[in-house]
């Protein structure tokens, strides 16, 4: 059932300048950047709607909407990636890394 309304946001200073930094830094992976971009617009104060956010930032409504919920109910971390289901990879990705293909030659 979809939210009638937005959760506010409302951002403490350190919070504010934890995502600031997440957005300018280059190491940042770009999904964890756009999720901190839409919580920075969230807060302003203007309070904009997430249809708004959504056309400002080039994503979806209710991208907006799932990402300020997590953020609203979890904070900082809940903008991280949650487990993927499934089984763990078999082999580890260092070894994978290192295992030379088949029908691939090495000079």
């Amino acid at each position: 059932m979809p939210v009638p309304v937005a959760p506010p946001i409302t951002l403490a200073a350190e919070d504010r300048r934890r995502l600031e930094v997440l957005v300018r830094a280059a190491s940042t992976p770009q999904a964890l950047a756009l999720r901190c971009r839409l919580i920075l617009r969230a807060a302003a104060p203007d309070r904009p709607t997430n249809g708004r956010i959504a056309a400002e930032v080039g994503c979806d409504r209710h991208t907006v909407g799932l990402w300020r919920c997590r953020f609203a109910a979890h904070g900082l971390p809940g903008l991280q990636d949650a487990p993927r289901p499934g089984r763990p990879p078999r082999v580890p990705p260092r070894a994978a890394r290192h295992r030379p293909r088949p029908g691939l030659r090495t000079a």
